[in-house]
Formats: structure tokens, sequence, C-alpha cells
């Protein structure tokens, strides 16, 4: 079965972002724990964690079809030792914030390496990052996701998520969130079925499927290959409808959280109904 949703607001409270699941329709969904561009947050409520605990229930999602993400500012791989050490607790913060509310995941960018440190010191560093989080927190996992490659942004690689992966020492507990905007960015073809067996063969090849803990479903505005991170609605934009219908119609993709962050919300009903339509 597949689980669609969307990355849907918190505002007012986490516990309002399973409702606005339901809203549209959704039976999966990502969010932020806290604000994404702050390094402080209020800790999470008894009062808003048993509240966001009786909404998932309300609105029939399970706690492995969330996906939240952690803050943009955090860096697992700065190449200042300072930077690096706040950026190492915002990241324990994150994971358990997503242990008190009961999830079982959570999302993150790699890090960026700033031109400053060789790649494979930072990819190490990234890996011992997680090693920390993991270490602080017993029941959540650690879901890299691959990024666009825009600057120093490490990830946009399978053989950076692979160096990562390798490097982790409980690798249990860690898998890949795969962002179709950003794999056509750094150059995976997903335009068409035989782009797409190409592309998840690759990443079978070097990562392996069986890691695959969730999906970012965003058609991209750039063209392949661009290194630039612009997500676009489904089938407007440089992939089109076909890599989203072979993912919705292929069982590797059935029980992880397939997560829209397209950029008009107004929409997301109609693409969830679109999509789900395609697994029928």
């Amino acid at each position: 079965m597949k689980h669609v949703g969307a990355h849907v607001s918190a505002a007012g409270g986490v516990e309002n972002a399973p409702l606005n699941a339901r809203r549209i329709g959704a039976n999966a969904f990502a969010l932020f724990t806290k604000n994404q561009r702050q390094w402080q947050a209020k800790p999470l409520t008894e009062a808003s964690i048993a509240a966001f605990r009786e909404n998932l229930d309300r609105a029939g999602i399970s706690p492995r079809h969330v996906l939240p993400h952690d803050s943009y500012l955090i860096n697992l791989c700065h190449p200042e030792a300072e930077k690096l050490a706040k950026s190492r607790d915002a990241f324990v913060d994150e994971f358990q914030r997503c242990q008190q509310l009961g999830l079982d995941r959570l999302n993150f960018h790699p890090g960026s390496h700033l031109n400053r440190i060789d790649e494979a010191t930072a990819l190490s560093m990234i890996a011992a990052s997680i090693d920390i989080a993991l270490a602080a927190c017993d029941s959540v996992s650690a879901v890299i996701e691959n990024t666009a490659g825009q600057g120093s942004n490490l990830g946009w690689r399978f053989e950076h998520l692979a160096a990562i992966i390798e490097g982790v020492e409980d690798r249990s507990r860690v898998g890949v969130c795969f962002d179709t905007c950003h794999a056509f960015a750094a150059g995976y073809d997903l335009r068409t079925r035989s782009a797409c067996e190409a592309t998840f063969r690759a990443f079978d090849d070097k990562v392996g499927m069986g890691y695959l803990m969730g999906v970012h479903l965003n058609d991209a505005k750039k063209p392949l290959g661009s290194r630039v991170d612009r997500h676009h609605s489904l089938g407007m934009g440089e992939i089109g409808w076909e890599a989203f219908r072979y993912i919705m119609s292929d069982d590797r993709f059935n029980d992880i959280p397939l997560i829209l962050e397209t950029i008009d919300d107004t929409i997301w009903d109609q693409e969830i109904a679109a999509l789900r339509a395609m697994s029928e």
C-alpha cells in the first residue's frame, strides 16, 4: 500500500500537523517539530505531545508514515569546531523531539563542506554526527536526504550516501529519503520509465533499496543536471508525470512515506488523489 501526503504546516503546535494532513486526504505527512530557521525552540509540552499522538490516531496515520525534517541551519560537517558542535547539539535535540512524539525517523540534509575541507573528511564527519545522535536516542532512525548538489552541499551523488551509511556504526538505524527533484538536478534522469529503471538500479547498486525510508515527490523547474534545487508541481516541470507513475506502481515504494514538497499547497489534495489513482 502506498502512503502519500505532503509537508504540512505545524503552525500553532505540532499537534495540528496530523489534522492538516487529514484535510488534504493524506495517509502520510512530513513536518518540522520546531521552527526550521531558528536554533532555539521551546521544549515540547506534555499537552502538545499527547494531542499530537491523539490527532495522529484520529487521522488514521501510523507514526512510521510520518517523516519529520530537521532544521535547515544544521550542518553536520561544518569545518569550524564550535559551529559543528552547535549543529550536533541541535541534531540531537531534533532526534529527541521525534522520540517524544513517538516517531521513528528523522529526515535531514547531510551537510556542506563550504570548500574548506575535503569531501572524504566531510562525509566521515557526517557519519560521526549521526553516530552521536543515534547514541543519544534509542528509537529514531537517521534518514539522509539526497541533495541537488548546490554549492558545496554533499549527498548529491549516490556514492556520497553510500559512504555516509558505511561510516555509521549502527547501520540498522540509518536510511535514505529519495528526493526526485534533487536527484534530477544532480543528473539522475527520471523522465521516462527506462530512465527511472536505470536511476533506481544505480541507487540499488550504490546504496541499496533496502535503505529507502521515504521519498519526496517533486517535479523540477530546472533541467537535468542543473545542480539547482527548484521544486515544481507534479507534471508541470522538467520531470513530468512518468516518474511518479513509476513510483506509484512499484511495490518497492510501499509502506514508506511518499511526501509532496511541491510549490502550490492549494492543489496538494489533487496531487495526492492523482498519485493514489496511479497505484490502483
